[in-house]
Protein backbone atom coordinates (compact mmCIF):
# COMPACT_ATOMS: atom_id res chain seq x y z
CA UNK A 1 0.00 0.00 0.00
CA UNK A 2 2.88 2.51 1.12
CA UNK A 3 4.79 1.66 -2.01
CA UNK A 4 1.76 2.58 -4.21
CA UNK A 5 1.43 5.79 -2.51
CA UNK A 6 4.99 6.65 -3.06
CA UNK A 7 4.83 5.70 -6.39
CA UNK A 8 1.89 8.31 -6.83
CA UNK A 9 4.34 11.24 -5.83
CA UNK A 10 6.64 10.56 -8.32
CA UNK A 11 4.51 10.54 -11.10
CA UNK A 12 2.87 13.78 -10.10
CA UNK A 13 6.46 15.19 -9.69
CA UNK A 14 7.45 14.35 -12.96
CA UNK A 15 7.48 16.88 -15.87
CA UNK A 16 4.83 16.50 -18.20
CA UNK A 17 7.35 14.78 -20.48
CA UNK A 18 7.42 11.86 -18.39
CA UNK A 19 3.87 11.50 -18.04
CA UNK A 20 3.20 11.59 -21.45
CA UNK A 21 6.05 8.68 -22.07
CA UNK A 22 4.09 6.79 -19.13
CA UNK A 23 1.04 7.51 -20.85
CA UNK A 24 2.27 5.72 -24.04
CA UNK A 25 3.24 3.07 -22.47
CA UNK A 26 0.75 2.59 -20.47
CA UNK A 27 -1.68 2.74 -23.55
CA UNK A 28 0.11 0.27 -25.10
CA UNK A 29 -0.59 -2.21 -22.39
CA UNK A 30 -3.14 -5.29 -22.51
CA UNK A 31 -6.17 -3.09 -20.67
CA UNK A 32 -7.05 -3.96 -17.27
CA UNK A 33 -9.68 -3.21 -14.47
CA UNK A 34 -9.20 0.13 -13.15
CA UNK A 35 -8.28 -1.46 -9.58
CA UNK A 36 -5.24 -2.35 -10.62
CA UNK A 37 -3.67 1.48 -10.40
CA UNK A 38 -5.78 2.72 -7.89
CA UNK A 39 -7.21 0.63 -4.70
CA UNK A 40 -10.20 0.05 -5.13
CA UNK A 41 -10.99 0.02 -1.26
CA UNK A 42 -13.35 2.25 0.76
CA UNK A 43 -11.79 4.98 2.49
CA UNK A 44 -11.41 3.66 5.92
CA UNK A 45 -8.58 1.84 4.27
CA UNK A 46 -6.65 4.79 2.60
CA UNK A 47 -7.22 8.17 0.39
CA UNK A 48 -9.27 8.06 -2.17
CA UNK A 49 -7.49 8.23 -5.52
CA UNK A 50 -7.80 10.60 -8.20
CA UNK A 51 -10.44 11.17 -11.00
CA UNK A 52 -7.78 11.91 -13.75
CA UNK A 53 -9.63 14.85 -15.30
CA UNK A 54 -6.02 16.44 -15.38
CA UNK A 55 -4.45 13.88 -17.48
CA UNK A 56 -4.29 14.05 -21.53
CA UNK A 57 -6.15 12.94 -23.94
CA UNK A 58 -5.63 9.83 -25.02
CA UNK A 59 -5.13 8.60 -28.47
CA UNK A 60 -7.24 8.50 -31.29
CA UNK A 61 -9.14 5.09 -31.52
CA UNK A 62 -9.24 3.03 -34.87
CA UNK A 63 -12.11 4.26 -37.39
CA UNK A 64 -15.32 2.15 -36.54
CA UNK A 65 -17.35 0.43 -38.87
CA UNK A 66 -19.48 1.69 -41.40
CA UNK A 67 -22.83 2.69 -39.86
CA UNK A 68 -26.42 1.90 -41.54
CA UNK A 69 -27.11 5.11 -44.37
CA UNK A 70 -29.81 7.72 -42.96
CA UNK A 71 -33.02 8.27 -44.78
CA UNK A 72 -33.11 9.68 -47.93
CA UNK A 73 -33.13 13.70 -47.70
CA UNK A 74 -35.54 15.99 -49.20
CA UNK A 75 -35.06 16.42 -53.28
CA UNK A 76 -33.06 19.75 -54.03
CA UNK A 77 -34.18 22.40 -56.51
CA UNK A 78 -33.30 21.45 -59.88
CA UNK A 79 -30.45 23.30 -61.19
CA UNK A 80 -30.31 25.73 -64.44
CA UNK A 81 -30.52 23.72 -67.87
CA UNK A 82 -27.43 23.13 -69.07
CA UNK A 83 -26.16 23.99 -72.43
CA UNK A 84 -27.64 21.63 -75.62
CA UNK A 85 -25.69 19.13 -76.88
CA UNK A 86 -24.52 18.27 -80.02
CA UNK A 87 -27.62 16.43 -82.61
CA UNK A 88 -27.63 12.87 -82.20
CA UNK A 89 -27.16 9.97 -84.78
CA UNK A 90 -30.55 9.63 -86.73
CA UNK A 91 -32.31 6.59 -85.20
CA UNK A 92 -33.14 3.29 -87.11
CA UNK A 93 -36.42 3.59 -88.53
CA UNK A 94 -39.46 2.34 -86.33
CA UNK A 95 -42.04 -0.18 -87.48
CA UNK A 96 -44.88 1.46 -89.52
CA UNK A 97 -47.86 2.27 -87.81
CA UNK A 98 -50.89 1.14 -88.29
CA UNK A 99 -53.54 2.27 -91.29
CA UNK A 100 -55.28 5.49 -90.61
CA UNK A 101 -58.80 5.22 -90.77
CA UNK A 102 -59.96 6.68 -94.79
CA UNK A 103 -60.65 10.55 -94.44
CA UNK A 104 -64.27 11.73 -95.75
CA UNK A 105 -64.99 11.74 -99.26
CA UNK A 106 -64.15 14.52 -101.30
CA UNK A 107 -66.64 17.00 -102.86
CA UNK A 108 -66.89 16.11 -106.77
CA UNK A 109 -64.69 17.97 -109.05
CA UNK A 110 -65.89 19.57 -112.16
CA UNK A 111 -66.63 17.58 -115.37
CA UNK A 112 -63.28 17.77 -117.54
CA UNK A 113 -62.86 18.24 -121.22
CA UNK A 114 -63.94 15.07 -123.68
CA UNK A 115 -60.40 14.06 -124.67
CA UNK A 116 -59.57 13.21 -128.32
CA UNK A 117 -61.02 9.96 -129.95
CA UNK A 118 -58.64 7.13 -129.44
CA UNK A 119 -57.06 5.03 -131.59
CA UNK A 120 -59.04 2.33 -133.03
CA UNK A 121 -58.81 -0.70 -130.91
CA UNK A 122 -57.69 -4.55 -131.42
CA UNK A 123 -60.31 -6.36 -132.86
CA UNK A 124 -62.17 -8.40 -129.85
CA UNK A 125 -62.80 -12.29 -129.64
CA UNK A 126 -65.20 -13.70 -130.98
CA UNK A 127 -68.46 -14.09 -129.05
CA UNK A 128 -70.73 -16.32 -128.87
CA UNK A 129 -73.07 -17.43 -131.80
CA UNK A 130 -75.80 -15.84 -131.92
CA UNK A 131 -79.39 -17.08 -132.88
CA UNK A 132 -80.03 -17.62 -136.43
CA UNK A 133 -81.10 -14.10 -138.03
CA UNK A 134 -83.76 -12.90 -140.60
CA UNK A 135 -82.93 -14.27 -144.81
CA UNK A 136 -81.00 -11.45 -145.73
CA UNK A 137 -82.21 -9.56 -149.22
CA UNK A 138 -81.76 -10.93 -152.39
CA UNK A 139 -78.06 -11.17 -153.51
CA UNK A 140 -77.09 -9.70 -156.74
CA UNK A 141 -77.62 -11.28 -160.17
CA UNK A 142 -74.50 -14.19 -160.32
CA UNK A 143 -72.64 -14.63 -164.42
CA UNK A 144 -74.87 -15.31 -166.91
CA UNK A 145 -74.94 -18.93 -167.94
CA UNK A 146 -74.46 -21.22 -170.56
CA UNK A 147 -76.96 -21.14 -173.53
CA UNK A 148 -79.30 -23.73 -173.20
CA UNK A 149 -80.43 -26.19 -175.77
CA UNK A 150 -83.25 -23.61 -177.63
CA UNK A 151 -86.82 -24.75 -176.50
CA UNK A 152 -90.08 -25.29 -178.41
CA UNK A 153 -91.65 -22.49 -180.58
CA UNK A 154 -93.78 -21.00 -178.84
CA UNK A 155 -97.39 -19.48 -180.13
CA UNK A 156 -97.95 -16.15 -181.03
CA UNK A 157 -98.97 -13.85 -178.38
CA UNK A 158 -101.28 -11.34 -178.90
CA UNK A 159 -100.56 -8.11 -180.49
CA UNK A 160 -99.25 -5.39 -177.72
CA UNK A 161 -100.42 -1.55 -178.13
CA UNK A 162 -99.01 0.60 -180.76
CA UNK A 163 -96.04 2.47 -178.87
CA UNK A 164 -95.57 6.36 -179.27
CA UNK A 165 -93.80 7.79 -182.14
CA UNK A 166 -90.46 7.49 -181.96
CA UNK A 167 -87.78 11.07 -182.08
CA UNK A 168 -86.71 11.43 -185.74
CA UNK A 169 -83.32 10.43 -186.32
CA UNK A 170 -80.69 12.31 -187.59
CA UNK A 171 -80.02 12.37 -190.83
CA UNK A 172 -77.40 9.97 -192.42
CA UNK A 173 -74.40 10.91 -193.85
CA UNK A 174 -74.20 11.77 -197.72
CA UNK A 175 -73.11 9.10 -200.06
CA UNK A 176 -69.72 9.60 -202.52
CA UNK A 177 -71.11 10.67 -206.07
CA UNK A 178 -71.32 7.90 -208.48
CA UNK A 179 -69.50 7.07 -211.57
CA UNK A 180 -70.28 9.58 -214.44
CA UNK A 181 -71.84 7.97 -217.35
CA UNK A 182 -71.51 6.91 -220.51
CA UNK A 183 -71.50 9.60 -223.10
CA UNK A 184 -74.53 10.59 -225.42
CA UNK A 185 -75.08 10.63 -228.75
CA UNK A 186 -73.97 13.71 -230.78
CA UNK A 187 -76.15 16.87 -229.96
CA UNK A 188 -77.93 14.91 -227.33
CA UNK A 189 -78.25 16.93 -224.35
CA UNK A 190 -78.10 14.71 -221.07
CA UNK A 191 -79.92 15.23 -217.70
CA UNK A 192 -78.94 18.42 -215.66
CA UNK A 193 -76.04 16.95 -213.56
CA UNK A 194 -76.38 16.62 -209.07
CA UNK A 195 -75.72 20.15 -208.15
CA UNK A 196 -71.90 20.84 -206.97
CA UNK A 197 -71.04 22.26 -203.73
CA UNK A 198 -71.61 25.67 -202.21
CA UNK A 199 -68.98 27.70 -203.42
CA UNK A 200 -67.21 30.39 -200.97
CA UNK A 201 -69.81 33.65 -200.22
CA UNK A 202 -69.18 36.22 -202.94
CA UNK A 203 -68.87 39.93 -202.23
CA UNK A 204 -71.78 41.46 -200.94
CA UNK A 205 -73.81 43.73 -203.91
CA UNK A 206 -75.59 46.64 -203.97
CA UNK A 207 -79.25 46.92 -202.44
CA UNK A 208 -81.50 46.14 -205.28
CA UNK A 209 -84.21 48.07 -205.78
CA UNK A 210 -87.30 47.20 -204.07
CA UNK A 211 -90.12 44.96 -205.56
CA UNK A 212 -93.79 45.00 -205.53
CA UNK A 213 -95.76 43.78 -202.74
CA UNK A 214 -96.63 40.33 -202.74
CA UNK A 215 -100.27 38.70 -201.67
CA UNK A 216 -101.30 38.30 -197.90
CA UNK A 217 -100.37 34.54 -197.08
CA UNK A 218 -102.56 31.98 -195.27
CA UNK A 219 -102.82 31.98 -191.55
CA UNK A 220 -100.46 30.00 -188.91
CA UNK A 221 -102.66 28.61 -186.53
CA UNK A 222 -103.16 25.26 -187.92
CA UNK A 223 -99.11 25.24 -187.14
CA UNK A 224 -99.41 26.27 -184.41
CA UNK A 225 -102.04 23.63 -183.41
CA UNK A 226 -99.65 20.97 -184.70
CA UNK A 227 -97.15 22.31 -182.44
CA UNK A 228 -99.04 22.18 -179.70
CA UNK A 229 -100.43 18.43 -180.38
CA UNK A 230 -96.30 17.55 -180.53
CA UNK A 231 -95.81 19.18 -177.56
CA UNK A 232 -98.50 17.36 -175.51
CA UNK A 233 -97.26 14.09 -176.91
CA UNK A 234 -93.77 14.69 -175.76
CA UNK A 235 -95.17 15.44 -172.48
CA UNK A 236 -97.39 12.31 -172.20
CA UNK A 237 -93.89 10.56 -173.02
CA UNK A 238 -91.96 12.49 -170.48
CA UNK A 239 -94.37 11.14 -167.83
CA UNK A 240 -93.78 7.99 -169.11
CA UNK A 241 -90.62 7.57 -168.45
CA UNK A 242 -90.55 9.60 -165.40
CA UNK A 243 -92.61 6.55 -163.70
CA UNK A 244 -90.52 3.87 -164.96
CA UNK A 245 -87.28 5.55 -164.00
CA UNK A 246 -89.11 6.27 -160.36
CA UNK A 247 -89.67 2.30 -160.59
CA UNK A 248 -86.37 1.20 -161.50
CA UNK A 249 -84.69 3.71 -159.31
CA UNK A 250 -86.84 2.06 -156.71
CA UNK A 251 -85.51 -1.86 -157.54
CA UNK A 252 -81.87 -0.77 -157.86
CA UNK A 253 -81.61 0.92 -154.27
CA UNK A 254 -83.38 -1.47 -152.87
CA UNK A 255 -81.11 -2.58 -150.22
CA UNK A 256 -78.16 -2.11 -150.51
CA UNK A 257 -78.47 2.03 -151.65
CA UNK A 258 -79.49 5.37 -150.72
CA UNK A 259 -81.37 8.47 -152.49
CA UNK A 260 -80.58 12.17 -151.77
CA UNK A 261 -82.46 14.33 -154.69
CA UNK A 262 -80.09 13.80 -157.88
CA UNK A 263 -77.55 11.96 -155.31
CA UNK A 264 -77.11 8.51 -155.29
CA UNK A 265 -75.24 5.94 -152.66
CA UNK A 266 -74.93 2.72 -153.59
CA UNK A 267 -72.26 0.07 -151.50
CA UNK A 268 -71.73 -3.52 -152.80
CA UNK A 269 -70.12 -4.85 -149.63
CA UNK A 270 -66.77 -5.27 -149.96
CA UNK A 271 -63.82 -3.45 -148.34
CA UNK A 272 -60.61 -1.62 -150.21
CA UNK A 273 -57.82 0.45 -149.50
CA UNK A 274 -58.42 4.31 -150.78
CA UNK A 275 -56.87 3.93 -154.24
CA UNK A 276 -58.65 0.30 -154.98
CA UNK A 277 -62.09 1.70 -153.57
CA UNK A 278 -61.78 5.06 -155.90
CA UNK A 279 -60.55 2.72 -158.83
CA UNK A 280 -63.55 0.83 -158.20
CA UNK A 281 -66.14 2.95 -158.56
CA UNK A 282 -64.68 4.87 -161.28
CA UNK A 283 -64.99 1.80 -163.48
CA UNK A 284 -68.87 1.88 -162.81
CA UNK A 285 -69.26 5.20 -163.70
CA UNK A 286 -69.15 6.92 -160.30
CA UNK A 287 -66.65 8.15 -158.16
CA UNK A 288 -66.48 7.85 -154.03
CA UNK A 289 -69.37 8.95 -151.58
CA UNK A 290 -68.74 13.06 -151.07
CA UNK A 291 -71.69 14.34 -149.02
CA UNK A 292 -72.17 17.87 -148.98
CA UNK A 293 -75.23 18.28 -146.30
CA UNK A 294 -76.17 17.28 -143.25
CA UNK A 295 -79.01 15.78 -145.18
CA UNK A 296 -76.08 13.63 -147.84
CA UNK A 297 -74.38 12.78 -144.92
CA UNK A 298 -77.60 11.50 -142.84
CA UNK A 299 -78.26 8.98 -146.15
CA UNK A 300 -75.02 7.89 -146.31
CA UNK A 301 -74.86 6.90 -142.28
CA UNK A 302 -77.77 4.76 -143.22
CA UNK A 303 -76.24 3.23 -145.31
CA UNK A 304 -72.72 2.19 -143.91
CA UNK A 305 -75.13 1.56 -140.24
CA UNK A 306 -77.17 -1.38 -142.40
CA UNK A 307 -73.21 -2.24 -143.02
CA UNK A 308 -71.84 -1.94 -139.55
CA UNK A 309 -68.40 -0.95 -141.13
CA UNK A 310 -66.34 2.49 -141.40
CA UNK A 311 -66.54 3.70 -145.17
CA UNK A 312 -63.69 6.04 -147.03
CA UNK A 313 -65.01 9.56 -148.94
CA UNK A 314 -63.28 11.13 -151.77
CA UNK A 315 -61.34 13.39 -149.77
CA UNK A 316 -57.80 13.68 -149.02
CA UNK A 317 -55.08 16.82 -148.41
CA UNK A 318 -52.56 14.71 -150.13
CA UNK A 319 -51.52 18.24 -151.79
CA UNK A 320 -51.97 20.33 -148.98
CA UNK A 321 -51.57 18.42 -144.95
CA UNK A 322 -54.77 19.66 -143.31
CA UNK A 323 -56.59 21.29 -146.49
CA UNK A 324 -59.17 18.35 -147.39
CA UNK A 325 -60.50 18.88 -150.81
CA UNK A 326 -62.77 16.88 -153.53
CA UNK A 327 -61.51 14.73 -156.21
CA UNK A 328 -62.06 18.05 -158.37
CA UNK A 329 -59.93 20.62 -156.55
CA UNK A 330 -62.51 21.97 -154.81
CA UNK A 331 -61.97 22.65 -150.63
CA UNK A 332 -65.15 21.37 -148.50
CA UNK A 333 -68.69 23.10 -148.49
CA UNK A 334 -69.62 20.75 -145.71
CA UNK A 335 -67.72 19.03 -142.96
CA UNK A 336 -68.78 16.58 -139.67
CA UNK A 337 -65.50 15.74 -138.05
CA UNK A 338 -65.43 14.28 -134.53
CA UNK A 339 -64.44 16.71 -131.72
CA UNK A 340 -60.41 16.88 -132.41
CA UNK A 341 -59.92 15.61 -135.63
CA UNK A 342 -58.45 15.96 -138.30
CA UNK A 343 -55.06 15.33 -136.04
CA UNK A 344 -52.91 13.71 -138.72
CA UNK A 345 -52.12 10.84 -136.03
CA UNK A 346 -48.66 9.18 -136.87
CA UNK A 347 -48.48 12.12 -139.99
CA UNK A 348 -49.88 9.86 -142.43
CA UNK A 349 -53.35 9.98 -142.31
CA UNK A 350 -54.62 11.64 -145.62
CA UNK A 351 -57.82 10.29 -146.38
CA UNK A 352 -61.16 10.59 -144.56
CA UNK A 353 -63.52 8.05 -142.98
CA UNK A 354 -67.06 8.01 -142.18
CA UNK A 355 -67.88 6.32 -138.88
CA UNK A 356 -71.49 4.82 -138.28
CA UNK A 357 -72.45 7.51 -135.90
CA UNK A 358 -71.83 9.65 -139.00
CA UNK A 359 -68.92 11.60 -137.73
CA UNK A 360 -65.70 12.18 -139.92
CA UNK A 361 -62.00 10.73 -138.97
CA UNK A 362 -59.14 11.10 -141.07
CA UNK A 363 -56.98 8.00 -141.53
CA UNK A 364 -54.16 5.95 -143.55
CA UNK A 365 -55.47 5.72 -147.00
CA UNK A 366 -53.40 1.97 -146.83
CA UNK A 367 -56.63 0.50 -144.33
CA UNK A 368 -59.37 -1.39 -145.66
CA UNK A 369 -62.60 0.59 -145.39
CA UNK A 370 -66.16 -0.29 -147.19
CA UNK A 371 -66.58 0.67 -150.62
CA UNK A 372 -69.19 3.20 -151.00
CA UNK A 373 -69.63 5.12 -154.69
CA UNK A 374 -71.95 8.44 -155.89
CA UNK A 375 -73.70 8.55 -158.63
Amino acid sequence: MLRLLLSMVVLLTQPLRYLGAEMKTFSQRPVTNACTLIMCNSVENGLPGRDGRDGREGPQGEKGDTGSPGAVGLAGMPGPAGPVGPKGDNGSAGDPGPKGDSGPSGPPGLPGMPGPAGKEGPSGKQGNIGPQGRPGPKGEAGPKGEVGAPGMEGSAGPRGPTGSKGDRGIPGERGAPGNAGAAGPAGAVGPQGAPGTRGPPGLKGDRGAPGDRGAKGESGLPDITALKQQVEALQRQLQNLQASFSHYKKAELFPNGRSVGDKIFKTEGSVKPFQGAQELCMQAGGQLASPRSATENAALQQLIIAQNKAAFLSMTDNDTEGKFTYPTGEPLVYSNWVPGEPNNNGGAENCVEILTNGKWNDKVCSEQRLVVCEF
